[in-house]
């Protein structure tokens, strides 16, 4: 009786060719889960608006100061926001995010509609006239209209019963300029979160 054996590779293991094939399979693998996905509709499209909605409940903090400290980080986002990724929050946005922080920022309602919705179209029209732009020319701009709102904003708020001098935004409006770059860091990360790929595309893309 014959006895047939099988190929083995050296020390009783697997073939050299199989051992080599595993990682390979792997990988494909990998990349067979990832073919065919696509970012969350609902992610790519809420997360600008829902991230600028979060930040205006920042002044529930429990911050005790003697003058107002807090820099606006809702109003600093939707900047941020604008110049990372102009198409995401269109001209009219301001006016309902701006809706919404004047419910909890304890200006006068309006207040940020018409601040908000102005800065969007100063806005529009710097993407029109400079449409390539730079880190500095970006962080000058923003820093303008931060320190226009600002001035606005205590304005607004001593037009309609405050008594609080202009200078006393002085040390909101510095730090407001100095913790810029960090929301615009968080705002690019936010962008990379919303791109991520976790649905299955429409079988329509891959053809």
């Amino acid at each position: 009786m014959a006895v047939v054996r099988q190929p083995r590779g050296l020390g009783g293991r697997q073939p050299l060719v199989k051992q080599l094939r595993r990682p390979g399979a792997a990988l494909n693998e990998r990349l067979r889960k990832r073919i065919n996905r696509a970012p969350s509709p609902l992610l790519a499209r809420g997360v600008p608006w829902l991230s600028v909605m979060v930040l205006s409940l920042m002044p529930f903090l429990p911050l005790v100061a003697s003058a107002p400290i807090m820099p606006p980080f809702a109003f600093m986002a939707l900047l941020a926001w604008r110049m990372l990724r102009p198409g995401m929050l269109p001209v009219w946005a301001g006016a309902p995010l701006g809706a919404f922080d004047d419910l909890y920022s304890g200006q006068p309602f309006g207040s940020a509609i018409l601040l908000w919705s102005l800065a969007m179209l100063v806005m529009e029209i710097v993407d029109v006239r400079l449409r390539w732009r730079g880190f500095l020319q970006d962080w000058a701009l923003a820093a303008a209209l931060i320190a226009a709102y600002l001035v606005l904003a205590a304005g607004l708020a001593n037009a309609t019963g405050g008594n609080s001098p202009v200078a006393a935004i002085l040390p909101q409006l510095a730090l407001s300029l100095i913790l810029h770059p960090l929301v615009t860091r968080l705002v690019a990360g936010l962008d990379r979160f919303r791109l991520i790929p976790i649905s299955r595309a429409p079988s329509g893309l891959g053809r």
